[in-house]
């Protein structure tokens, strides 16, 4: 029971872990919903979602809307000048608005050019002013500022970007090439911030472009799976250590038997408990309401 114990607390801890790694970007996001493109495939919301950035201003003025601005959201590789490699989750604002974060370190997002990092990568050796350089495209962002503490999206750190430069590394655009007209025209979705105590007609606002929260169901069951895996397979190696171990202890004049049925409960109850841990740590994500936050019952 002792060593249960101890493994439903390093399991927990992993499973919040998870969790944190892979959403805590979103979770620190400022705002009530997300609205993203009509009929897009709610489980890769955030990676095939194209909105048009005039769609922010139609939600601005929505009856109990507080403030709604466009958001981006892409996953590239970069390096920095001093050889490092990192993936970056590149979140693209608009730097003068409520959705731009405030840097706990060095500046905050002002101008074309420049990303604000989460703060753990600073423990990479990444610092204010060093250049962080887009593979493939060659984009040179300049590093101002950094956020405080873990910020992560997909299991990679988050950087934020000016929207402008946003749209022009996810269309490929290259230093000093001819933009099309259209790379501005795009977001990944609207962020929308309600008013205090205000009850948004989300179905009204459907009917103009479809509102979907930030994926929480998705985010909950991926979460719920990776536990699954996490703690299936880590029960078949305590379990089968467990049987080696045994079969050694039995041939001793130590009084010890192996039963199938015993062992197979108290795998069952480790796996069954270990969920039980899981689902509690990601509450906070299942206690958001699917009608208000994510639109997912439509």
């Amino acid at each position: 029971m002792a060593l249960i114990g101890l493994l439903m607390v390093l399991l927990s801890g992993l499973s919040v872990g998870l969790v944190n790694d892979g959403v805590s970007g979103l979770q620190k996001l400022p705002v009530s919903s997300f609205a993203f493109q009509s009929e897009v495939d709610k489980t890769s919301a955030f990676s095939r979602s194209v909105v048009d950035v005039d769609v922010a201003q139609e939600w601005a003025d929505r009856d109990g809307v507080a403030e709604a601005t466009p958001f981006g959201n892409t996953l590239v590789n970069t390096t920095t000048d001093d050889d490092v490699d990192i993936d970056l989750a590149l979140f693209g604002v608009e730097p003068d608005s409520w959705l731009s974060p405030e840097a706990t370190t060095g500046a905050a997002l002002a101008d074309p050019g420049e990303i604000v990092l989460a703060g753990t990568l600073q423990d990479e050796g990444v610092a204010v002013g060093d250049v962080v350089t887009v593979d493939q495209i060659g984009t040179e962002l300049e590093v101002v500022g950094f956020l405080d503490g873990q910020h992560t999206y997909g299991h990679v750190d988050v950087g934020y970007v000016d929207l402008t430069t946003w749209q022009e590394v996810r269309a490929g655009v290259r230093p000093g090439e001819p933009v099309p007209d259209h790379v501005h025209d795009d977001a990944t979705a609207v962020a929308v911030r309600f008013a205090d105590g205000a009850d948004v007609d989300l179905a009204a606002a459907d009917a103009a472009l479809r509102a979907v929260g930030a994926s929480t169901r998705y985010l909950l069951r991926d979460s719920l799976t990776q536990s699954a895996v996490l703690l299936v397979g880590s029960t078949v190696v305590g379990v089968g250590a467990g049987l080696l171990l045994g079969a050694g202890i039995s041939s001793s004049p130590m009084p010890f038997a192996l039963e199938a049925a015993p062992v197979a409960a108290a795998a069952a109850l480790l796996v069954v408990l270990g969920m039980i841990g899981a689902a509690i740590a990601v509450l906070r994500i299942t206690r958001v309401d699917p009608l208000t936050a994510l639109g997912g019952n439509r």
